[in-house]
């Protein structure tokens, strides 16, 4: 018998590192460095953020690359990263390295952003907090969806999955454990960055339905 699935919540304390970049040469060299965090943060962070605006926004590297060095090709490019394909924040960071440096390669001289706009790297920390919704069964499960916060649906959606290195989203996880391989193996195949959070809770609360 499955144990029950407690729900947690997130908040986070942003955090202002001190590097910032004003040309892609910079933001390379940054994005190298930094911590997961930060990477992290200006990838699936911006998403939370915005999840009221567009489905599917783009992340912060590619935002700054086309709105502030007017660099559409490169900001397209990287805004164009699936990061739903990459089950870690390595292979993530790795892939925007590939695309700067063939990049820069082929650009010479580089472009620099006017004094004042130059990307500024930033992290979070992520405190993580016991709700008090628990589930014994899909019943249950189901109508506590409809309760949970958007950061609660964010925090077992994605972070878990990437920040915390699970191999998959933590309702799957559980719906396999009771015994619901079809559910789990829907939400699992999801691509939870084309809805917004609403969209995503909506979205997984139908596929439940199906199975009454």
């Amino acid at each position: 018998m499955a144990e029950p699935f407690y729900f947690h919540t997130q908040f986070n304390l942003v955090e202002i590192l001190n590097k910032k970049s004003k040309n892609v040469i910079e933001l390379l060299e940054g994005i190298k460095v930094v911590p997961d965090s930060s990477i992290f943060y200006h990838t699936h962070k911006f998403l939370e953020q915005h999840h009221y605006l567009l489905p599917e926004p783009a992340n912060d590297f590619a935002y700054w690359i086309s709105d502030v060095l007017e660099e559409k090709t490169l900001g397209e490019e990287i805004g164009s990263v699936d990061i739903v394909d990459f089950p870690s924040i390595r292979e993530l960071r790795n892939r925007f390295i590939e695309i700067l440096e063939e990049h820069i390669d082929k650009n010479r001289p580089v472009r620099n952003c006017t004094e004042g706009s130059e990307f500024h790297f930033m992290a979070c920390k992520t405190f993580i907090l016991p709700t008090p919704y628990i589930a014994h069964n899909l019943k249950e499960f189901k109508e506590i969806l409809r309760k949970i916060s958007k950061s609660s649906l964010y925090f077992h959606i994605f972070e878990a999955r990437i920040r915390l290195g699970k191999v998959d989203n933590d309702f799957s996880r559980w719906l396999r454990d009771l015994g619901k391989d079809r559910i789990a193996a829907e939400i699992s195949h999801l691509d939870p960055y084309t809805y917004t959070l609403e969209g995503l809770r909506e979205k997984i609360i139908s596929i439940i339905c199906k199975e009454n």
